[in-house]
């Protein structure tokens, strides 16, 4: 148990240490903006709301369009389009266990990647491109429809985490053109 005396040392010490960081931070207080925030008037946002995503085969496709429409421009409001973003997606599922009693796979593992470009519209030039990967693990089991609804979950997780990584990358880009 600390004596009364050393409690009011580390209170001492605590706010030291605390203006020391405040002192070394103060220098980058300027250099840093918000990527979505008010710099700039939101046109980030507004950009970002301006992308039309091209129409994805497959059922991880329109998992990955409704994540992205969301991501993109998730009030709802109907913003002209000045993007399109075209998106090619490819699959593969990996079963890296199998028990050695019955030879059948005990998990399986949905490899995705996703290509994608940002062409302004009207324009074949992209603005931006690039490929996106996730990898998702699901288990396996005897019962056929649960083997079913768990390679769909493993879907809509890898179209949630692809979503997530070509957001950020588009409006990284867009942030680097305004």
């Amino acid at each position: 148990m600390l004596l009364p005396e050393h409690q009011e040392g580390n209170i001492f010490r605590r706010k030291i240490l605390a203006a020391l960081a405040c002192l070394a931070a103060a220098p980058l207080a300027g250099c840093l903006q918000p990527m979505y925030g008010g710099v700039g008037g939101g046109q980030l946002r507004a950009d970002l709301a301006a992308i039309r995503v091209e129409p994805i085969p497959h059922r991880i496709g329109h998992y990955l369009a409704n994540d992205l429409g969301f991501l993109l421009n998730g009030s709802g409001e109907s913003v002209p389009p000045r993007y399109r973003l075209v998106i090619t997606v490819n699959e593969k599922v990996q079963s890296p266990l199998i028990d050695t009693i019955t030879g059948r796979a005990t998990s399986g593992t949905l490899v995705v990647d996703a290509e994608y470009k940002l062409f302004p519209s009207g324009q074949d030039t992209a603005v931006t491109s690039g490929t996106a990967f996730a990898s998702v693990s699901y288990d396996r089991s005897s019962q056929r429809f649960a083997n079913l609804r768990a390679a769909r979950d493993a879907e809509i997780r890898s179209a949630k985490v692809l979503a997530e990584q070509i957001q950020t990358r588009l409006a990284t880009a867009l942030a680097g053109r305004n």
